[in-house]
């Protein structure tokens, strides 16, 4: 059986991870939906809330491609939370170039420590590409119209969110 993980903090899940994870989904049997914890980003979600956002979201897709997909949180270095889901081949979504230079390092990062988990990357399609959460976030922060980067049942999420923390 072919494993991947994708990892991610998915605060929210924005359109542009949906659509590395549905191209995902056509190189493995199981795909590992990886939700970081990483407190440092100082979520705007709970990582409940992450969980059960990209948990609903995948639900779809899985049903759509036939390939099985699991959501696992973890707050270990990745290629730690790689072995404990029994993947050897970790995804990536990349959107310009300077996401190439930070990801170049941690995959030399990961290769030192686990030379046997491959990482790929996935360029976003064109209309994805600029799509950001921290960006989603703001434009929504200041009331704007988050409709072409997120689902609806996202958008939702944020309004009420942002509502409920008086933003």
């Amino acid at each position: 059986m072919r494993i991947a993980l994708y990892p991610g903090t998915f605060d929210p899940v924005t359109l542009g991870h949906l659509d590395i994870i549905v191209r995902a989904t056509a190189l493995v049997d199981r795909l590992v939906i990886g939700v970081a914890i990483n407190s440092d980003k100082n979520p705007l979600f709970s990582l409940e809330e992450r969980v059960s956002m990209i948990t609903e979201e995948c639900r779809s897709v899985s049903a759509q491609t036939g390939c099985e997909i699991k959501v696992h949180p973890f707050d270990n270095l990745l290629v730690d939370c790689a072995r404990d889901v029994g993947a050897n081949l970790i995804v990536r979504g990349l959107r310009a170039v300077a996401d190439f230079e930070y990801e170049y390092q941690m995959v030399g990062m990961n290769r030192t420590l686990d030379s046997g988990i491959e990482t790929v990357f996935l360029m976003a399609e064109a209309q994805h590409q600029a799509i950001a959460s921290k960006l989603v976030k703001e434009i929504a922060r200041l009331g704007g119209d988050v409709s072409r980067f997120v689902t609806p049942t996202v958008q939702e999420a944020l309004v009420r969110q942002l509502h409920n923390h008086g933003n």
